[in-house]
């Protein structure tokens, strides 16, 4: 029993080895069977000739295929990246004075307001160096009238003096008055000009002094400014903010703030991709949890990193529950321009005797050609495809069994695009 076995294994494998590997010489040796000439006996006078029948034409086998009608469509291109998620601003507010914390720490995880109190520190003496700088600009700005009454009444003594040089030069030269007088009144004309000219720099010199008393008060108001730090934006607060009673020296971390809403997806573009992309084009990403996003380009890098040779790209995306975390891994795609393609049947796709992947089609003569093709997207409906012409018949069943060139008999199904 065992041996009929065996005996019929090694057939049904011989036969299959002939479908299969000899398919073209038993094809062949078939053909050549139809075309042996027919010899008929025929009742003639010569009963014992035998006569030839006239030869049957040899006709091709066409093999039976199944194909789809397929028409090239638009798609969207896209680039995919590798990235993480990033805050879109990050900030830590240190401290720019000496003094001790007088404010109750806020704890991280609380969200704060734009504006909303920090860090407070001890003012010490700031607030008695802001009451000095004000005294001292006070009194700056109370001489100033006092100095110009001067330089008005400079000014007046130096016409009463010109006046008086006149008349004793006039005087003199009708002989009425002496030399003496005449260069004593001009001697006065001088000293009130150099008088004048003390009054001018005794304005000079209280503008200045006003000048640099307003500069202590603005030194001093900002010591003080300085004293409270606030948030410079809404965000989430990453590190307890600085205990009550610690002394803060400066540079020393009151605490850290990150905005998430919005929040980006960094990845980084190689230089063959990256003219594809540009600002404003709608981007996904699929985050380490499962969760699927959607925003759009915000930043392209003109300028590649040294080491990588790759760009920074930048997606801007809605977070307005601040579920999406900072430092989150991200595989990102990006739309690029659009492109025409179509949609196959993955079981459509084969290799040639080459290794290069593609289809086989249907030319306009029923026979079978080999196209090659580039992958483009795998979806659950089929795979896209580009390299086909715009209208093309493809052979979806039975293209594994048939060659370049081979006849063949098309059922044609229905597509799914």
């Amino acid at each position: 029993m065992r041996v009929t076995s065996i005996l019929i294994a090694a057939v049904v494998a011989g036969v299959l080895y002939l479908l299969v590997q000899e398919r073209d010489r038993l094809f062949g040796f078939a053909q050549s069977d139809a075309e042996t000439p027919v010899v008929a006996q025929v009742t003639t006078d010569a009963p014992d000739t035998p006569i030839e029948a006239p030869a049957e034409v040899a006709t091709e086998i066409a093999i039976a295929v199944s194909a789809i009608d397929s028409v090239a469509q638009p798609i969207e291109n896209a680039v995919l990246l590798r990235g993480q998620t990033e805050a879109a601003r990050q900030v830590e507010l240190r401290a720019e004075v000496n003094g001790q914390v007088t404010s109750t720490p806020l704890r991280k995880g609380v969200f704060v307001e734009e504006g909303q109190l920090m860090c407070e520190v001890d003012p010490g003496t700031s607030g008695a160096s802001l009451a000095e700088a004000k005294a001292r600009l006070a009194s700056a700005q109370a001489a100033g009238p006092e100095t110009a009454a001067r330089v008005i009444e400079a000014q007046a003594r130096l016409t009463e003096a010109q006046i008086n040089f006149n008349a004793a030069s006039q005087l003199s030269n009708n002989g009425f008055a002496s030399d003496t007088q005449v260069a004593n009144t001009e001697a006065g004309v001088e000293a009130a000009k150099a008088s004048l000219e003390a009054a001018k720099s005794g304005i000079l010199s209280v503008e200045a002094n006003i000048q640099s008393a307003e500069a202590a008060v603005a030194a001093a108001e900002n010591q003080i400014n300085k004293l409270r730090m606030t948030a410079p934006f809404s965000g989430l607060l990453e590190t307890d903010t600085a205990e009550i009673g610690s002394f803060l020296q400066p540079g020393a971390l009151c605490g850290t703030i990150i905005q998430l809403d919005p929040i980006k997806l960094v990845g980084f573009a190689p230089e063959a991709e990256i003219d594809k992309l540009a600002v404003g084009a709608r981007a996904g990403a699929r985050l380490a949890s499962g969760r699927e996003v959607i925003g759009t380009v915000s930043f392209l890098s003109r300028s590649a990193d040294q080491t990588t040779r790759t760009f920074r790209v930048e997606v801007e995306v809605p977070n307005a529950d601040l579920s999406i975390r900072d430092g989150q891994t991200a595989e990102i795609i990006v739309a690029s321009d659009d492109t025409r393609a179509h949609l196959l049947p993955q079981s459509s796709l084969t290799l040639n005797d080459l290794g290069d992947l593609g289809v086989r089609i249907v030319n306009e003569d029923s026979r079978v050609d080999f196209v090659n093709v580039a992958l483009i997207r795998d979806t659950i409906d089929g795979v896209w495809v580009s390299g086909l012409p715009e209208t093309v018949r493809v052979i979806v069943s039975g293209q594994e069994y048939v060659t370049t060139n081979v006849l063949v008999d098309v059922t044609l199904q229905e597509s799914e695009q």
